[in-house]
């Protein structure tokens, strides 16, 4: 398969190629923070209220998280995505290190049986929001450097193996497999795009199923996650418990739902109904219809960002773009599809709309960069000459 966009330049030069914002895709993004705002504070409030006295606690940090995540937008926005080469290699290595310091005792904070954050103070930061998209930009810039030899084992795909094992690895500590496995999704899905073999992309696949079932058999507690999945019923009272609330979450919703705020599961029945299955509080108390609504705004994010890929005016903007657009899509699949009932639990947030800083921290950096490709892309192609070197 070969490149989608067959161009001889690697970036822009034009220091103002971001011109005006792509209105679909910031609309999109901009309603739905607006209803994650409001479903955090429907779906928190009586157990905030429970634990720390105050009904909007989690509403006021997802706030600041926002307003954090938009200060961020607005940089990468203005910055321009050409030089996010300048900061490939060293994101990769900050990312890295963040990794490994989280898994330092005093160092990284556990919580849930995982050490995920690095906290300081009351602030948590969660390294592997920030090295999804590392890895992304890591992966586009590569990639565009060796556009000419993708095909080829040794520079083309053993490489990027290599670093994505160190993550997986690294991950795997803490351990999270969820974000793990995302990596690996994304990974191949970039790779295939860039047009490496297909051999290659199917025998590691082969390779990596039964490696994924062994790291699942050798873990009781992602056992009982799997039979939790085959058959939540069985286990309704213990190992499928969150499941089967999620799932009578939804069935109780109907086809308008309970009303807002009038969802009955969020009260001590559902565990984390304020994060990773907030899409089950949507459902009960906004019925078949507000579920429907909210992935019709998904899908218009997808969209516009597969949009902003096709038209970037080179080849590193159209890896860059479909990449991130590849990180929030998989991100809305996986926990739509967990919280339904189609796939394993995982503790991934949906995006925009489940309570957590990190994710939407990251995630409004990555929309960043996605308004500036799209932007530039509407000034069209660069000129052909321009070339860009690693400095």
């Amino acid at each position: 398969m070969k490149p989608v966009q067959e161009k001889v330049d690697l970036l822009d030069s034009r220091p103002d190629s971001c011109g005006g914002t792509d209105p679909v895709l910031l609309f999109s993004v901009l309603a739905l923070l607006a209803f994650g705002l409001v479903m955090v504070y429907s779906s928190s409030a009586v157990y905030a209220q429970d634990r720390t006295g105050d009904a909007l606690y989690f509403v006021k940090r997802q706030f600041v998280s926002l307003l954090v995540g938009l200060t961020l937008l607005v940089i990468a926005f203005r910055l321009g995505y050409h030089r996010l080469v300048r900061f490939a290699y060293p994101l990769l290595l900050l990312a890295v290190l963040l990794l490994i310091l989280v898994l330092v005792p005093g160092i990284g904070s556990r919580a849930g049986g995982s050490s995920r954050w690095i906290r300081f103070g009351f602030i948590g930061f969660q390294p592997a929001e920030l090295a999804k998209v590392a890895f992304v930009v890591y992966l586009a810039w590569s990639l565009t450097r060796k556009r000419d030899r993708v095909r080829a084992f040794a520079a083309g795909f053993l490489p990027y193996l290599l670093v994505s094992g160190v993550f997986i690895v690294l991950l795997l500590s803490q351990p999270d497999f969820g974000t793990a496995a995302v990596l690996t999704i994304l990974l191949f899905f970039m790779l295939f795009v860039a047009g490496t073999r297909m051999v290659y992309i199917v025998a590691a696949a082969l390779v990596a199923l039964p490696m994924a079932y062994g790291l699942i058999a050798g873990s009781e507690y992602r056992m009982r996650r799997l039979l939790a999945f085959l058959d939540p019923w069985a286990h309704r009272y213990d190992i499928g418990y969150q499941i089967s609330e999620s799932l009578m979450s939804f069935g109780s919703g109907g086809l308008t739902g309970a009303g807002l705020g009038e969802g009955k599961h969020k009260l001590f029945f559902l565990p984390a109904a304020h994060t990773d299955f907030i899409f089950s509080a949507v459902g009960e108390e906004l019925g078949m219809v507000g579920a429907v609504a909210l992935i019709a705004l998904f899908a218009v994010v997808i969209w516009r960002g597969i949009r902003a890929a096709l038209r970037a005016p080179d080849l590193f903007g159209t890896y860059v773009a479909f990449g991130l657009t590849m990180l929030i899509a998989l991100h809305v699949l996986i926990n739509v599809g967990v919280v339904t009932g189609l796939l394993p639990t995982k503790g991934l947030t949906l995006p925009f709309v489940s309570y957590g800083g990190s994710s939407l921290v990251c995630t409004l950096l990555a929309v960043g960069i996605l308004l500036d490709i799209s932007a530039a892309g509407e000034k069209g192609p660069a000129a052909p000459e321009v070339k860009l070197t690693w400095p």
